[in-house]
């Protein structure tokens, strides 16, 4: 919403910002809602008018066969714009869906590893968190001790640097080791570039069932 702005430098950067946007969160109020008797008209184009008398400024929509919008309803006057709110609803409508469509969920699964497991399970392990990976997903890693285990946090740490290390190409560490009672936790989060390969897959597969 483009505006051709006169006046004060200072009164045109505020006033730009409350006709950029017509109440994000709440309906604006329209035509014969409109309570103040004097407001500062916007036009269709963009155009500062002035402050007219409210009467004046719906006759004016009114003539144009479209709609009178207070924008801004806390300025003295209240800011209110010409315009198709019927269409204007609509595509913000749409913007909304449109930016629903392009948000990322990103789910956190949890792997637990005890500070002495061997080679074989550890590949395992490590198998699982590059799938979560992949998948687009967060991963909790815990290293779970027991009994005097405890007193040697230096090994589960150096099992989730290994951890860290060998998926360096698609997780990077969100949460550093920290020990928590008698668990260590690391977070792993997946790489733009693998997430959103994972993500497009899945869409496409969406896409096409």
């Amino acid at each position: 919403m483009e505006a051709v702005f006169r006046g004060s430098t200072a009164l045109v950067s505020l006033q730009r910002k409350e006709w950029c946007t017509v109440a994000a969160e709440e309906e604006p109020r329209i035509n014969g809602q409109i309570r103040a008797r004097s407001v500062r008209l916007i036009s269709e184009s963009g155009e500062q008018l002035g402050i007219k008398h409210v009467r004046d400024a719906m006759d004016y929509a009114e003539k144009l066969d479209l709609d009178l919008v207070e924008v801004a309803p806390n300025s003295d006057p209240p800011v209110v714009r010409v315009m198709d709110y019927g269409k204007y609803k609509y595509q913000k409508e749409q913007a909304r869906k449109a930016a629903r469509k392009k948000q990322v969920n990103i789910g956190v699964r949890e792997m637990k590893l005890r500070p002495k497991i061997g080679d074989h399970d550890f590949g395992t392990k490590r198998g699982h968190v590059e799938r979560f990976l992949r998948g687009g997903d967060k991963v909790k890693v815990t290293i779970m001790f027991r009994g005097r285990e405890v007193q040697h946090p230096e090994l589960g740490e150096k099992l989730l640097r290994r951890l860290a290390d060998d998926l360096e190409d698609i997780g990077r560490v969100e949460s550093q080791p920290n020990l928590d009672g008698r668990n260590m936790v690391m977070v792993l989060a997946p790489r733009g570039e693998a997430g959103g390969q994972a993500r497009g897959s899945q869409q496409e597969s969406a896409a096409r069932g």
